[in-house]
Formats: C-alpha cells, structure tokens, sequence
C-alpha cells in the first residue's frame, strides 16, 4: 500500500489540489463510478469525492454480497494560509483514497471483491483551526451535518470512519486503533473479526481505544468530543466502527510534517482486508442477537443520535 499512500500524498500535499484532481487520478487505475461535488460554507468551501466500486456479486449486480462504507473523515487536508503544506488532519482522507486506489489497482488485475464498496471524503488545502484541549483542531468550511449528507450513504450496509486521533492524551500509541462498534446510539462490544484483521495487517497485539457516550453524540451539543471519528455514526443505522491513525504524543491536527506513511498505509490496508472479508459474509462488525436482546432489555437509543432537548 506504500505506492498508492505516497501517490496520494503527493497529489494531495498541494495548495490547488481539488476533488477533480483526484477523480482523474482514480480515473486511469480502473472501473468505478465516481462523483465529485463543491459545496461551500462559512468558511470557504470543499470538495466531497464519492468512490463507489462495484463487487462480483454486489448489491449493485443484483447480488447478495453487503456493502463497506469507508469514510476518510477530517477537517481539512490543509490550513492555509495559517500552515503550509499537509496537515496531519489529512491521514483519513489520505487513507481512504489509498485504499481506493488499491482496490482498483487490484480490479485491473483480476482480483475483484465479492460486495460493493463505497468510498468517501472530502478534499480543502485551506480549512479554518480551531481552538480545542490539549491541542488545537482542524474546522472545516462546512459543518458535520453537511460532511454526513455527503459521506454517509444509506447503501452503506457498514462502516469505517477513518480519522486522525492524535489530538488527546489517552490514546498512547503509534499506528492504528480500533474502536467497539457502534450502531444506533448503543455502543457494543469490540468485533472479533476487526481484530483478527488488524493483528494480521499489523502483525502485532490490537490496539482499541475506549469511547464516551460523549463522543458517539452528535457536533453542536456543547459537549466534548475526542474528536468527528464517529460522527457518522449519528447518521445511519448501520454499524460503524472508527479506525484511528494515532501517535504516543497529543499531535495537533494542523500540524504539518506529523503524516506518517506507513500508519496511513496500515489503516488503508485494514480497510482493504476489511473490504474482503465483509462483502464474503465472513467479518461480522456485530452480533445481531445480541443487539436484538439489549434493544428488548432496555429498548432504543436512538435520542443519543439527535441534539437532545434542553431543559
């Protein structure tokens, strides 16, 4: 996965780069139906790239094989004209066109996945900060629930929000960690079949890390957030896991010169292994049981998906 990590940052490591751009990069390695769309806000304005390959025998054929969302989710990729260069902010989107780029790589010779993937993130060289503790932010110019319209598909049958979370002090570790799955306001227990995956891309003990019920609700609230890796979680019914690229030390997320290519390869490659075994029914994010028989226990919990009231 280096190749396509290190094709992909040097297209993205830009002060023009733009969703077009890498729409005509995924263009020349293969087959796949790609949308680009600039939807401006506030604070300037973003490019929302969809990336959606079709599987052998994928919803999209008329098969039975469920369809991966993975989502590259971030501020920005750059914070110009504060900082110069990319932004460490960037490594979700970094990751996810990585693994499109694998994947399409891997379609042109022959190797084609059984179910759809959809891919999605969005592409600003020059995205606002923001104060936040112990390190400052990446804003974005358009707000979370726009980034949700535009990256969450209800096609998406499971997720993969991947997203730098170097910006705290609880997650001590370099590379990747994985977090329990999250579906419809619960936060369930950690998939056997994630963990296998990550201990042998990485070849070493998985690492997860823990999540509030903080952070599994929506941006807006007043409430802390470790950072927008689940934040697609508030927006679909379907079980989302978050892939953290991490670091030992609290990294700001406009930080330059903090993207480190084989961490952005590792998450990549888990997304792509993920890909595999998910359209062949063999990677469960959850066990449907288990989620029937808490929802009797103690019913929904779908008010930790909206703003809540006040009182």
């Amino acid at each position: 996965m280096l190749k396509q990590v290190i094709e992909v940052l040097e297209l993205m490591d830009s002060a023009s780069v733009s969703g077009q751009q890498i729409k005509a990069y995924l263009d020349g390695l293969g087959k796949a139906t790609i949308q680009v769309e600039t939807v401006s806000g506030a604070e300037g304005s973003t490019d929302f790239v969809q990336i959606t390959i079709p599987g052998k025998t994928g919803r999209l054929s008329g098969g039975n094989s469920p369809t991966l969302g993975i989502i590259g989710r971030l501020g920005g990729i750059g914070a110009r004209p504060e900082q110069i260069g990319f932004v460490s902010d960037g490594d979700g989107a970094a990751a996810a066109i990585a693994a499109a780029a694998k994947l399409l790589d891997m379609q042109s010779k022959g190797d084609v996945l059984d179910g759809d993937v959809i891919i999605s993130t969005h592409i600003c060289p020059d995205a606002p900060t923001q104060p936040h503790d112990p390190v400052p932010f990446m804003g974005s110019p358009v707000d979370i629930l726009t980034m949700n319209e535009y990256e969450v598909s209800p096609e998406m049958e499971a997720i993969l929000s991947i997203d730098t979370t170097k910006g705290n002090r609880v997650i001590n570790h370099k590379g990747v960690a994985i977090s329990p799955t999250v579906k419809e306001g619960y936060v369930l227990r950690i998939s056997d079949d994630l963990v296998d995956i990550l201990q042998t891309v990485s070849g070493r003990p998985a690492v997860t890390f823990a999540v509030t019920t903080q952070d599994i609700t929506p941006y807006g609230n007043g409430l802390y957030h470790i950072n927008s890796i689940l934040q697609p979680a508030v927006a679909t019914s379907a079980p989302v896991v978050g892939v953290a690229i991490t670091a030992e030390t609290a990294v700001p997320g406009c930080a330059t010169g903090a993207s480190h290519e084989v961490d952005i390869a590792l998450a990549a490659r888990f997304a792509v292994e993920t890909a595999k075994q998910y359209g062949r029914q063999k990677c469960a994010f959850y066990s449907q049981e288990e989620f029937a028989r808490i929802q009797s226990l103690y019913g929904s919990m779908k008010h930790l998906q909206t703003l809540g009231k006040e009182e």
